[in-house]
């Protein structure tokens, strides 16, 4: 039986893994214009960026290798924010799974800032 830490970072995982997917597929269904093109290749970067240095961190040589790929989650988390937000106000895709990916994309965010400050020992 996993402890709860296990437990939490496992399901983190998970969680992390399917808000790409989502985003996968709403980046999939942007209409095919110029402004979609460019934020759409830059939200796939920056929003696969999260998961992808989350499981890197995983494998890290040192705690100072394992904070750093987490504080490149955030700062690609961070990116990502401003690609969905752009999308929003210019009414690109659609509605409520862009706004149900922001609002995760935030929680998602909110706990990777928290773990960096942890691991900081700033707690």
């Amino acid at each position: 039986m996993q402890n709860d830490s296990a437990k939490f970072k496992n399901d983190f995982k998970k969680r992390l893994y399917a808000w790409v997917l989502r985003l996968i597929k709403f980046i999939d269904k942007l209409p095919r214009d110029s402004v979609c093109s460019v934020m759409g290749k830059q939200l796939l970067r920056s929003g696969t960026s999260v998961l992808a240095n989350y499981i890197e961190a995983n494998s890290a040589s040192s705690k100072k290798d394992f904070i750093n790929f987490f504080t490149h989650s955030l700062k690609s988390a961070n990116e990502s924010k401003v690609w969905l937000s752009l999308l929003r106000d210019t009414q690109k895709g659609e509605h409520n799974e862009l706004q149900w990916l922001l609002d995760e994309l935030h929680e998602v965010a909110n706990i990777i800032a928290s773990s960096i400050i942890t691991l900081k020992g700033k707690r």
